[in-house]
């Protein structure tokens, strides 16, 4: 776990978003930070890190498991699936998940960007 990992658990740690619905430019969906829920993914953290050159640790789950949540060393918060996205650092990361802002799509591996 790196540095900006253990401070952003120590502060957001453990915190659950149950509520969906609409939002500012996509659609609420729960949330879960744990990281524990990113055990087993550690090769696709792995990858996507060395894509952004980057390394991300897993901090919780989006959408009831349908993608993970990643943070990297500056404190950015990525959608981790079969394609990447940032939310955006630290609490204005935390309040774009919140408000339902939809992630900068960074790699889709099925689509051209």
């Amino acid at each position: 776990m790196h540095e900006a990992a253990e401070k952003f658990l120590a502060e957001f740690g453990g915190l659950t978003f149950e509520y969906g619905g609409p939002g500012i430019s996509r659609a609420r969906e729960p949330f879960e930070l744990d990281p524990l829920l990113g055990l087993g993914e550690e090769d696709r953290f792995r990858e996507w890190g060395e894509l952004i050159g980057a390394s991300l640790f897993p901090i919780g789950e989006l959408d009831q498991g349908r993608y993970f949540l990643g943070l990297d060393g500056a404190g950015e918060i990525y959608l981790v699936a079969d394609w990447l996205a940032r939310f955006g650092a630290g609490m204005s990361g935390v309040e774009s998940l919140i408000l339902g802002v939809a992630p900068e799509v960074l790699y889709d591996r099925f689509q051209q960007l």
